[in-house]
């Protein structure tokens, strides 16, 4: 059976060359592009990346209530830096529609979250009104990290290379990725752990790059956690989708680039 990285990798070739066969078109909509690349050097506050999630493979439903353009309004109007949208439909019962509806309702960068191994996919975020996409270090090898990279900055697009290990770290490093997130939760198992970002963090900005910490942050104890291990940015999935007061939540986690405001 495998894990259910496995799963969703085997599933999502599957989905790419049925996209292939029926020869789908992308319409070259012209969007203002938002860089989170520069958001994130000139932010002195750890910069809020805010998901728009409606479920997962590990929790299940999440909160299937909310529509994309009234959580977008609510994160952008609580000073989000950004937002990440799960396009992935059975896994996270999300869409590329959801990315659409985000891009006509927000002026801030827009992350594509999904699983992404082929240049289509990446053509249909860009299409959709993304400025960056996710790209998993331990799905693809080296030269396939390598040349979805190149694919996606050709078209314009910035990357969020995900890591979970030194192994990743490896590839990212080796291609010179500006942009490193580190999923605190490890894919294969669906087990979080911060002390991930504590452990790869200092690595990460010895190399150079800018930080994420991704999953798992519920708590500002949490946020100071990321901050204090090199992150310029965290991502925030659960925490802000079952949230009751969005602007609260934001301001709970507002902590200035590794520092410590209490």
């Amino acid at each position: 059976m495998g894990t259910i990285l496995e799963r969703i990798i085997e599933r999502k070739k599957i989905e790419v060359q049925l996209l292939k066969k029926a020869g789908t078109k992308m319409t070259n909509t012209a969007f203002q592009t938002y860089s989170l690349i520069h958001k994130l050097r000139v932010s002195e506050d750890v910069a809020i990346i805010a998901e728009f999630k409606r479920a997962s493979p590990s929790k299940g439903d999440i909160n299937l209530k909310l529509v994309p353009e009234a959580q977008a309004k609510l994160y952008a109007e609580a000073d989000a830096s950004a937002i990440s949208v799960l396009t992935d439909e059975k896994g996270f019962k999300g869409s590329f529609a959801d990315l659409q509806k985000v891009r006509k309702t927000v002026n801030i960068p827009i992350l594509c979250k999904d699983f992404i191994v082929d240049r289509i996919q990446i053509d249909l975020a860009g299409a959709s009104g993304a400025d960056v996409i996710l790209l998993i270090a331990s799905v693809l090898n080296k030269e396939e990290l390598a040349e979805l990279h190149n694919y996606a900055s050709s078209r314009g697009l910035e990357c969020l290379v995900e890591i979970h290990d030194e192994s990743d770290l490896e590839k990212a490093v080796e291609i010179n990725a500006p942009l490193i997130g580190i999923n605190n939760r490890d894919l294969k198992s669906f087990q979080v752990d911060l002390k991930n970002t504590e452990k790869l963090g200092p690595l990460v900005k010895k190399a150079g790059a800018l930080l994420i910490s991704e999953s798992g942050i519920k708590t500002r104890e949490d946020v100071l956690r990321a901050a204090a291990s090199g992150a310029s940015g965290i991502l925030v999935g659960e925490t802000f989708m079952t949230s009751s007061d969005i602007r609260k939540s934001f301001a709970d986690f507002k902590i200035p680039i590794g520092g410590s405001r209490f």
